[in-house]
């Protein structure tokens, strides 16, 4: 025999904000006040260095100096815009800036999956934490450690020179970092060997989440390594690799400021001068606060607008996407 079903009660609704609802609330983050505190302290730490120094983003609007406080400084609206856009400098800082950032994606983004998918494949167990150990290692090395090491390497008695001057391929030192032409390739090719190992980590974590069933059906059915990797390892990452490409592209403006001002000098002026430097060289060296903060500020609305389009875009293709 079925129950019978109060149809009026079971029509209610129960009040979002109704005590029982709220009892039951309070309860749940009670049990998890640990957790939540632990969360509590990161949206602190945001909030205070993230979005309270955001308000300081109206001096790109102003004329400002240290010797007067914010709201003391006078308006002088886009003028700083206005200059920035009609700089002399500007087309070399965006063109190296965009030519860095760009071979930096074309050949950066795929190398790390590609690294991940062979490592991937080595049965070795030792050996293959012995190759990850080796790629992590550079990682964890400071731009200013490892700008110190390369800028031996590249000397004119450095290693790099005597290495092809043994094997006749020049004829006398070159001296690398005091050459424009040299220098998107020494700054392309030192961070792909610091980060390449680094990067695989995520792309690793995500191919350990495959199935070994997918790999088992597969052999049985004949396929090689090769096509594991086409077949089931690349699809099943997709997801990962869309968006670490959708926060790449919002990043296409970002040239790694730390490496930049290690290895960069005035005789690679340049081939050097990308937009961080130029914000640090105009706002801390000049103390032109309000320029720099202008520049600042052009950058990341151009950083933004990247983001939402590349979002849309893998949404629409891969319906993958941040938000």
């Amino acid at each position: 025999m079925k129950p019978t079903i109060n149809r009026e009660i079971a029509s209610k609704e129960i009040p979002v904000n109704s005590p029982s609802t709220r009892r039951k609330w309070l309860k749940k983050l009670y049990t998890q006040r640990h957790l939540q505190t632990m969360a509590l302290l990161g949206v602190a730490w945001m909030i205070i260095f993230n979005y309270i120094p955001m308000y300081g983003v109206i001096i790109a609007f102003k004329e400002f100096d240290i010797i007067h406080t914010i709201s003391e400084a006078p308006w002088v609206g886009l003028e700083h815009f206005r200059e920035f856009l009609e700089d002399e400098n500007l087309m070399n800082v965006i063109k190296n800036t965009l030519g860095i950032s760009f071979i930096k994606l074309i050949i950066g983004f795929p190398l790390p999956i590609i690294f991940a998918l062979f490592l991937n494949e080595i049965r070795s167990v030792r050996f293959k934490k012995f190759v990850q150990t080796i790629s992590y290692l550079p990682h964890f090395l400071s731009w200013v450690v490892l700008g110190g090491i390369l800028a031996t390497w590249l000397a004119d008695v450095g290693i790099i020179n005597n290495i092809l001057l043994w094997l006749h391929i020049i004829d006398q030192p070159i001296t690398y970092l005091a050459e424009p032409s040299y220098f998107w390739t020494i700054i392309i090719s030192s961070d792909l060997w610091k980060e390449l190992g680094w990067s695989a980590i995520i792309y690793l974590a995500a191919i350990s989440s495959v199935s070994p069933e997918m790999y088992e059906a597969a052999t049985i059915d004949g396929a090689g390594r090769f096509q594991k990797m086409w077949y089931i390892t690349l699809p099943s990452i997709k997801s990962t690799i869309s968006i670490l490409f959708i926060l790449a592209i919002s990043g296409v403006l970002n040239s790694n400021f730390d490496q930049i001002l290690v290895l960069r000098n005035s005789l690679n002026d340049s081939a050097s001068n990308v937009i961080d430097y130029y914000v640090y060289q105009t706002g801390i060296i000049s103390g032109r606060y309000s320029y720099s903060a202008a520049v600042g500020l052009i950058k990341s609305v151009i950083a933004l607008i990247l983001l939402l389009v590349a979002n849309k875009i893998s949404k629409k293709i891969n319906d993958t996407s941040l938000f």
